[in-house]
């Protein structure tokens, strides 16, 4: 199977993020000449795969023998809007004889709410304590219905990245036969680290701030070449919606009193509120570690995250673009000093190009990912001199 064989489209008009996944993948043809995405005057959404119309012969035939891809990022329409727009865009690319609809969603709408109120509410289920149970009271089992949703619409497959959830994991697998791919950046963070001067590579620990970070932290240390950096793991304990508990967990390779003078990378899959990051980054540089970076999968950008993430135990962050908003300066706020974004379009089409076995690559560089930084950060001219392909902007 070759490119021509795969098409590309957005889920609104003139996605960047969907542009370079179109790019890297060398379709020629732009989004806006495939797939109009246009409203009803009642505002129903109904796209329309472009055709010629004087083409009488192949009706409701458009796209058979071809793949189509989805690219679905949160956006300024919101996340409730756009699973209805992905749903619809399937069904229509099905409708008009798509041989697979494929979904690439980096951040995996619904996800979170893995869980529900009942008894078997839960996709492996396990025995659940009411207390348990009482999280959930009155909510739906979204993370269900929205892979049942999915499948109803004409969804094939989905690619996601860093998904924490084992239960979505599953359950996605259970509803798709086993098409759910969940592309984890353990190498793209780990090259980074190798490949830039953000860390001093004798002096490198490894941390992870709760028990979910650490099969991801595992990883990361298997692609680093240098010095095995040891690995320090934190226990969390919730006392409240904002309050947390921190300490070292016996489960660590080293003391914490052992990250004096070095430097120390916090991993993790997301943020939302920065809290847990910044007690664990606290804890970290009261015992004497020269520099502590965080590096996250899923930015979610707000004034409260932004507040807190401006902390001084947090000297560095190095994040993805799976949010693509984190791209603006203005979402970073005062972050943009210390904030390094990945931009992972050329790692995700590799990726997508190996399962659906696509074989040229010919778009694609050596490079797997691009750098967007601010001229802001103290690193901008170091990074300017480097070989990926860079996107700088003040």
């Amino acid at each position: 199977m070759d490119n021509n064989d795969v098409v590309i489209i957005g889920n609104t008009s003139d996605s960047p993020f969907a542009i370079d996944i179109a790019h890297y993948f060398g379709q020629v043809v732009d989004i806006s000449d495939i797939i109009a995405l246009k409203d009803f005057q009642n505002t129903e959404f109904c796209p329309r795969f472009i055709s010629d119309e004087n083409d009488l012969e192949h009706v409701g035939d458009y796209l058979k023998d071809k793949k189509v891809v989805i690219a679905s990022t949160s956006c300024s329409e919101g996340r409730n809007a756009m699973a209805m727009r992905n749903m619809i865009i399937a069904r229509a690319a099905k409708d008009n004889g798509a041989k697979e609809v494929i979904l690439l969603e980096p951040d995996l709408f619904y996800s979170c709410q893995d869980r529900g109120p009942r008894e078997g509410h839960s996709f492996f289920n396990d025995e659940r304590s009411p207390k348990d149970r009482k999280k959930f009271d009155g909510q739906p089992f979204t993370a269900l219905l929205n892979a049942q949703l999915l499948k109803l619409s004409g969804v094939d497959r989905v690619f996601t990245v860093h998904n924490h959830s084992a239960s979505t994991q599953a359950l996605f697998n259970d509803q798709l036969s086993g098409k759910f791919h969940n592309l984890v950046p353990h190498d793209l963070f780990a090259h980074y680290l190798i490949n830039s001067d953000i860390v001093d590579s004798s002096k490198i620990v490894l941390c992870a701030p709760d028990k979910g970070a650490a099969p991801f932290l595992d990883l990361v240390k298997a692609e680093l070449h240098f010095n095995n950096p040891r690995i320090l793991k934190m226990d969390k304990s919730r006392s409240g919606e904002r309050s947390i508990s921190m300490e070292p967990s016996n489960a660590s390779e080293i003391r914490i009193e052992d990250v004096k003078d070095k430097d120390v990378v916090v991993f993790d899959d997301m943020v939302r509120t920065g809290t847990t990051i910044v007690e664990c980054c606290k804890q970290i540089k009261e015992f004497g570690a020269r520099k502590i970076i965080f590096c996250v999968t899923h930015f979610h950008s707000s004034p409260e995250s932004r507040e807190k993430l401006s902390s001084p135990y947090v000297d560095e962050i190095v994040t993805t673009n799976t949010i693509p908003a984190i791209l603006n300066r203005d979402t970073q706020g005062r972050l943009r000093k210390k904030i390094t974004v990945l931009k992972l379009e050329k790692w995700i089409v590799r990726n997508i190009q190996q399962v659906v076995g696509v074989d040229d690559d010919s778009n694609l560089d050596n490079d797997p990912y691009s750098v967007d930084m601010s001229s802001k950060n103290p690193r901008w001219r170091k990074e300017m001199g480097r070989s990926w392909n860079k996107n700088f902007q003040d």
